[in-house]
């Protein structure tokens, strides 16, 4: 898999036939390894082990309605009151952080409701979050840090 821009961690990997399945900690389950939950996974890590946040409170791959349509949410992590906080989108490395992406988050969050989105392929991240004063999404420099909320 591609070398990403986030840091690296320990995974474990298991090989069945010719597919690869990279454990995710959250679910407690061994998933198929594509280059879109190499990022999710790498993020995830990143999330936990460098800006603090729980484990308990993060799911990947939530169910979510949207115009009667099941849709599935990448990574979604809920504040300790239970509310959604931080949401992501995960694209693999190739696919490129467009328009398109954004209106996807921002669909989703239509219904989810969270204050912070974050759009990643794994080599560019985008975070923004929003401003109720000024009712308008304000771009982060960085990820926030679990602590800042």
């Amino acid at each position: 898999m591609k070398k990403l821009n986030l840091p690296e961690f320990s995974y474990k990997l298991k090989k069945q036939g010719e597919r690869f399945y990279i454990y995710d900690p959250v679910r407690r389950k061994y998933l198929l390894l594509t280059p879109e939950e190499w990022v999710r996974q790498h993020l995830l890590h990143y999330l936990m082990e460098h800006l603090g946040y729980p484990r308990g409170l993060i799911t990947t791959e939530t169910g979510l309605r949207y115009n009667g349509m099941l849709r599935r949410s990448d990574l979604l992590v809920h504040s300790p009151q239970g509310q959604p906080f931080l949401l992501a989108e995960c694209k693999a490395p190739e696919v490129p952080l467009s328009n398109e992406v954004f209106r996807q988050i921002s669909v989703y969050n239509q219904t989810l409701k969270a204050a912070v989105l974050l759009v990643s392929n794994g080599l560019q991240h985008f975070c923004c979050k929003f401003n109720p004063e000024l009712n308008k999404w304000q771009f982060l420099p960085q990820i926030p840090h679990w602590n800042e909320y």
